[in-house]
């Protein structure tokens, strides 16, 4: 049972802190290198820097102060998993100790508190184009204008990622977190001041400042999981973080045609329950924003896992933001992923978007029922993201699983296309429920893949370039698919969706799977990192790794064994 942050309980290894100084290594070290003196000297089983103690005077500084060679892109990245500090312990071999790690019973709060405000966000994202022929008519304004409500949210995206996911990186959760709670609450407040036909830019402004809000939102899902959550909950943490948004999405496709039914015939109605539902929306940001000054804290006392530990050990001045995003953009699979990422939740977006006029199309009158197709969408796809968190919990079968939901989404759109003109509107309720499971069960997959391949670089930072990517792609196809829909029909669009999918489908085939992160964890936890056998040493000599061919047994110079077994 997790305790609280004072009271935490630990996975610590036993024993005692490792000498300062000394990397204690498992088995026999090579000969010449270790100390047997127990007393005095280092502990046994420690390597010596060039065959001495760090500690003895005779130790050169030299080794250890000399300007260190630039290292290759995976040489870096093993490199930073390595202890640099003199006794800074290291992950978890036999007979070795590792970092103090606890799970905090705060982190269900933080949690709760952030899936909430995230809820209200995708709300205010979707409130207008769900009975866009409503406001399109209180307006005087057309349904393009309307569609640009929703998508200024992925617009203002774009530009605002790289300085939000900096923000997140260096200035740290609670402060992102806290931006955009408090921009989405003065987003709200700013819409219940344009309930009059001719303040549609007042409304547009206050979508506008939503928008920015949900620039400091998207992104924390995988960061709140990996900061706050153990190994064996990350994924369904960051699926329930991810649910929040969609449960909001839901409630905006069910409650604005509850709350503003089309009386367009009697404007002073339409604008009172226009009201209602801004005002509504304005109370329970508040609430929300003042929760998440009280509650929300920037992570917990102890790191839940040692992949974090390991993280959040190294030295702040080492990280560079400029450097994490080459560093991303030069991983292969992670640019596969990020496409194939941007085009599953572009076309939600897109679908989304249009949902009201391509279900008007066939059945006209039903903005009711479109809504509730909306609903039926969304909520199984909630169900989807969370057991597609718990099997990945489970199996850790991240590109195999991602594959699969890919494929049947796919399938789900074909067949919610060609099912769309039969007159039975039960029939668009069913295939909508297939195609939100998959489709928008995807999107936590996305997220805890991107992390997997892109460790130990930020999670904040992977999850806002895979946002990035959904809203370009998603501006792009709702343009695109609503001008084939106002144009031809719902259908053309539709399948000029699908084509895309297809394209996602045989670009995530390509994705390779390099779980580095997973690979930690199950090396601590089994003790099964057999570093001893490793192809790659540290010299702190010369401040690179270099391969096990390479070294000569018999140099004065010592090396250090990497603890991981980066696959």
């Amino acid at each position: 049972m997790a305790l609280p942050d004072d009271e935490e309980g630990t996975t610590v290894a036993n024993g005692h802190p490792p000498a300062n100084g000394y990397l204690p290594v498992p088995g026999e070290a090579p000969a010449g290198k270790v100390s047997a003196d127990t007393q005095n000297g280092p502990k046994a089983g420690c390597l010596a820097l060039n065959g001495v103690s760090r500690d003895s005077p005779k130790a050169p500084s030299g080794a250890l102060d000399r300007p260190k060679t630039p290292l290759a892109p995976e040489e870096e990245t093993q490199a930073r998993l390595l202890p640099k500090d003199p006794g800074e312990q290291t992950p978890a071999v036999e007979g070795t100790l590792v970092p103090r790690t606890a799970l905090s019973a705060r982190r269900f709060l933080v949690l709760l508190i952030f899936s909430l405000y995230s809820m209200v966000n995708a709300f205010q994202w979707i409130q207008y184009s769900i009975i866009s022929n409503v406001f399109e008519g209180f307006y005087n304004v057309s349904s393009l204008h309307i569609d640009w409500l929703s998508m200024v949210y992925m617009l203002a995206y774009v530009p605002l990622i790289f300085p939000a996911t900096w923000l997140l990186d260096t200035r740290g959760l609670r402060l992102t977190a806290l931006l955009g709670s408090g921009l989405n609450c003065l987003g709200a407040w700013i819409k219940c001041g344009s309930v009059q036909q001719h303040l549609f830019w007042v409304t547009m402004l206050g979508q506008c400042l939503c928008s920015v809000a949900q620039v400091f939102i998207l992104g924390l899902p995988s960061h709140i999981a990996s900061v706050w959550f153990g190994p064996k909950e990350v994924s369904t943490a960051c699926a329930t973080a991810v649910l929040g948004n969609q449960l909001g999405t839901a409630v905006g496709f069910l409650l604005p045609p509850v709350l503003v039914p089309n009386t367009q015939n009697n404007t002073q109605l339409l604008a009172c329950n226009i009201s209602t539902m801004f005002y509504g929306t304005s109370a329970v940001s508040t609430l929300l924003f003042i929760l998440t000054v009280i509650a929300f804290k920037e992570k917990p006392q102890y790191p839940p896992s040692q992949a974090q530990a390991v993280l959040q050990d190294s030295p702040p001045g080492e990280y560079s933001y400029g450097k994490s995003i080459r560093n991303l953009f030069k991983n292969i699979p992670f640019v596969l992923l990020l496409i194939t990422y941007g085009i599953m939740t572009g076309a939600f977006y897109s679908v989304s978007t249009l949902l009201n006029q391509i279900i008007l199309t066939y059945y006209k009158g039903e903005e009711v029922n479109a809504g509730r197709i909306g609903l039926t969408l969304v909520l199984a796809g909630m169900v989807g993201s969370i057991l597609c968190g718990l099997w990945l919990d489970y199996t850790k079968t991240y590109k195999h699983t991602t594959l699969t939901v890919y494929i049947l989404s796919f399938v789900g759109m074909v067949i919610f296309t060609f099912t769309l003109n039969l007159g039975h509107i039960i029939i668009v309720f069913v295939t909508g429920g297939l195609l939100g499971f998959f489709m928008t069960g995807y999107l936590p997959l996305g997220f805890e893949f991107a992390v997997e391949i892109t460790y130990p670089e930020s999670e904040g930072t992977s999850s806002g370039l895979l946002n990035a990517a959904a809203q370009i792609f998603g501006i792009l196809f709702t343009l695109a698919q609503g001008k084939l829909t106002s144009d031809y029909s719902p259908t053309g669009g539709n399948i000029f969706l699908c084509v895309w999918m297809f394209v996602g489908i045989i670009l995530t085939a390509l994705i390779k799977s390099d779980l580095k992160r997973h690979n930690i964890n199950k090396g601590i936890t089994n003790g099964d990192i057999k570093a001893v056998s490793s192809e790659y040493f540290y010299d702190y000599t010369i401040g690179k790794c270099v391969p096990r061919v390479s070294i000569n047994p018999s140099a004065p110079s010592a090396v250090f064994l990497i603890p991981v077994a980066l696959s």
